[in-house]
Parts: C-alpha cells; structure tokens; sequence
C-alpha cells in the first residue's frame, strides 16, 4: 500500500505534516507492507504555486498512492479523491513517522464525504486564515 503525506519538508519520515493537501511544499510517499515501511520518496509539490482544481488528486492517483495524509481538506477534495478511489485521513499533525504508525495501528481512519465532519476534518482554515476554495 502507498500512502501520500502532504508536508511542509523533504525530511522523510521526519517531515511535519502540512495543514493543507494541496497548498503544501512536498508530498512524501511512503510504502508500507503489512507494518513494515518498504519505500519512501520525497516530491516538491508541483501545483504549490497554482490550485486547479482536481490537478492535486490527479497527481496522487498518478503516484499509485490508495491514502492522501493532510492535516484538513475540504469536502469537494474528499469527494474528488473518492472519486479516483484513494482515501484520505485528515485532521492529523505531526511528522510522518507519528502519523504513519497510528494509521498502522488503526488510530487514524479514513473520511468519506458522508463522514466528514469540518470540525475534525479541515483544520486548516484556523491555522492558515482560509478555507479550501
């Protein structure tokens, strides 16, 4: 299984997870089988500066990630990643490595958009001072 974290750095499993999914400046792969990480590769988000919409799923999809790891998303993002069939957890903070092993614990779920909830789910628009458009 390969997850998607967006990231505020190209630290690896070091790297803090962003608030936002699309608007971060990396993303950081990381495979896992079973509980065992098998890969990790960092990327500079190719659509930091622009946001079209769908660009971001798109290109998740295209890395043959099944999970999208972001601290908040909007619901037309969730519904726009349900879409291509991968599944986001968000709401999360802290590094990758943190967030990795409680979603291989089973601490962290997956949202649908008839799970989502703004309060847990989009937490980027306190810390960023606006919401997903």
């Amino acid at each position: 299984m390969k997850l998607a974290f967006s990231s505020n750095e190209n630290k690896g499993l070091d790297s803090t997870i962003a608030h936002h999914f699309g608007r971060c400046l990396f993303y950081v792969f990381v495979e896992i089988e079973g509980k065992e990480v098998i890969g990790i590769q960092g990327e500079e988000n190719p659509y930091y500066q622009s946001h079209i919409p769908n660009a971001v799923p798109k290109y998740i999809a295209e890395k043959d990630a099944q999970i999208i790891v972001a601290g908040g998303m909007g619901p037309r993002a969730v519904g726009l990643f349900e879409e291509l069939h991968i599944s986001p957890v968000v709401g999360v903070a802290g590094t990758v490595k943190d967030v990795l092993l409680r979603i291989i614990d089973g601490e962290y779920s997956t949202v649908t958009t008839k799970s989502y909830d703004p309060s847990k789910h989009d937490k980027h628009k306190g810390e960023m001072g606006h919401g997903h458009r």
